[in-house]
């Protein structure tokens, strides 16, 4: 049975943002998430003392993002093996938990893959659970340190694209710390921007149905003291047309091996406006969201979300009345399409930035290159 508990924050620091840790208490390890259900309302946090705990909290958007969903896949595997439970059923039940998003089943791997390697060679089921732990602090070290190079290659694109700073960038759905080991991906590039006094102005989408940009990256941009502005997904075609778009900037939860794009739903047809005005529209995403095994877009598995969530609107602390929890609006019985994410062509993608470096033009045979680079870099 999934055994969390929530609990309100305390001496949170203004700009520091933890979505997620490993704690030890006297009563056993257990994994701390923040609820980003909850934000930005009020700051708690949920305790998660076995893998079914966190599997509800990834399904519920409590975690989301695809580099943290990483990190918790493999704090998952890790939090099974120390507690004693079945390893091989915690890591089927994570990996499972959202199909779309690649780094979930990769981080998920990289636990299960150092627990039974500690295993065969010892014999020792602590000594497992213990390599199990170090794979997943490993991997939350990596995104920490991919993020922080992802923003320095991200803003040097910036600046060759658009000499002379004053960017007016757009950013889609939430990409900072909340999905992140460090301060994200594409939003980590705009708080570069913004810390080299070269962001004149985020405009943040609001991104239906779940409102991840007006509660999410509004949080993160005012607690950064950014200027930035909401607006409604459908205010964005107008912007372009004023001219008030200098670049988009966007995440991925999957990038396939011709370098087709998923990313939150809403992001296609910002990159169709970016192309029809001639702005730059950039991907930024760590080397573990690439799938080479996921041939092109068709093959990407689109989650399929429940309908409430596009029929009610659920607002921390506020009395709910519908069937999903939230407050009607639309009438009973309403079906919904809820896709989480679109896919978005390579030919629409001005370049994709990673740890290792920017892929442009977007081709299979770059992404193919970049990564094999990689990987020769971390073998030798």
């Amino acid at each position: 049975m999934a055994d969390q508990y929530a609990r309100s924050r305390e001496h949170s620091e203004p700009t520091e943002i933890s979505a997620i840790r490993w704690d030890e208490p006297p009563e056993g390890p257990v994994l701390v998430v923040l609820d980003q259900t909850r934000l930005p309302a009020e700051e708690v946090e949920l305790v998660c003392t076995d893998a079914p705990a966190l599997v509800e909290a990834i399904r519920s958007l409590a975690v989301r993002g695809a580099p943290l969903l990483g990190i918790a896949g493999a704090y998952g595997v890790a939090l099974a093996a120390a507690r004693g439970f079945d390893v091989e059923e915690a890591a089927a039940a994570l990996a499972a938990a959202r199909p779309t998003a690649v780094n979930l089943a990769v981080g998920v791997h990289r636990a299960r893959t150092a627990y039974h390697a500690a295993l065969a060679e010892t014999g020792d089921h602590d000594k497992a659970a213990e390599a199990a732990l170090a794979a997943a602090r490993t991997l939350h070290r990596q995104d920490a340190e991919a993020s922080r190079r992802m923003a320095g290659h991200g803003l040097a694109l910036l600046e060759e694209l658009l000499p002379g700073g004053g960017h007016r960038i757009l950013t889609h759905c939430n990409t900072g710390a909340l999905i992140s080991g460090g301060q994200g991906t594409a939003f980590g590039v705009v708080l570069a921007a913004h810390r080299a006094g070269r962001l004149r102005r985020l405009w943040v989408d609001e991104t239906r149905p779940m409102l991840q940009g007006a509660r999410l990256t509004a949080y993160e941009a005012a607690r950064h003291g950014m200027a930035y502005t909401l607006l409604t997904d459908d205010a964005a075609g107008s912007l372009f047309a004023a001219g008030e778009v200098d670049a988009v900037l966007v995440g991925a939860d999957r990038i396939a091996a011709d370098g087709s794009v998923a990313n939150k739903v809403g992001t296609y047809p910002l990159a169709v406006l970016a192309r029809y005005h001639h702005v730059p529209f950039v991907v930024v995403a760590p080397l573990t969201t690439v799938d080479l095994g996921t041939p092109d877009g068709a093959s990407i598995e689109i989650e399929q979300r429940p309908g409430h969530e596009v029929t009610e609107i659920t607002v921390p602390q506020v009395p709910v009345a519908g069937l999903g929890g939230g407050t009607p609006v639309a009438p009973l019985g309403t079906q919904a399409y809820n896709p989480a994410f679109d896919v978005t062509p390579p030919e629409l993608v001005t370049a994709i930035v990673t740890e290792e470096g920017v892929v442009s033009p977007v081709t299979g045979e770059a992404l193919d290159e970049l990564c094999a680079r990689s990987r020769r870099v971390t073998m030798g």
